[in-house]
């Protein structure tokens, strides 16, 4: 089986399917190009990512000393607390003692007077 003259493209053709071949590549290098752009080194990306896990640790060690530091001032403010409660207590009592012992004296005294004991 032969292949008439007239099938096989004319060197014009191949000379148009050629240009158009460079032309697409042409185009293609430049979206590779525009792509390749964005692209980083891999050790570029590492070290991109030891910064990071860098500032993560200082942060996870900054919240740790807040964490510390606020579970000190709660301890504080108990402590407090309770020695406010206690400051109260004593007030209590000292009320109590400056002004119901003398009148359970003068109640004493005045219920013996009222039975001829004298003072």
């Amino acid at each position: 089986m032969t292949v008439p003259p007239s099938a096989e493209p004319t060197l014009w053709e191949l000379h148009r399917a050629v240009s158009q071949l460079r032309e697409d590549l042409r185009g293609d290098l430049a979206q590779l190009a525009a792509r390749l752009d964005q692209v980083v080194t891999q050790d570029v990306y590492r070290a991109d990512q030891r910064a990071v896990d860098q500032r993560i640790s200082q942060i996870e060690s900054g919240l740790a000393a807040l964490r510390g530091e606020h579970d000190q001032s709660i301890e504080r403010a108990e402590q407090l607390r309770r020695e406010d409660q206690a400051q109260a207590a004593a007030t209590r009592r000292l009320v109590i003692s400056a002004f119901v012992s003398p009148l359970l004296v003068l109640a004493v005294q005045v219920w013996l007077a009222s039975k001829g004991a004298a003072p």
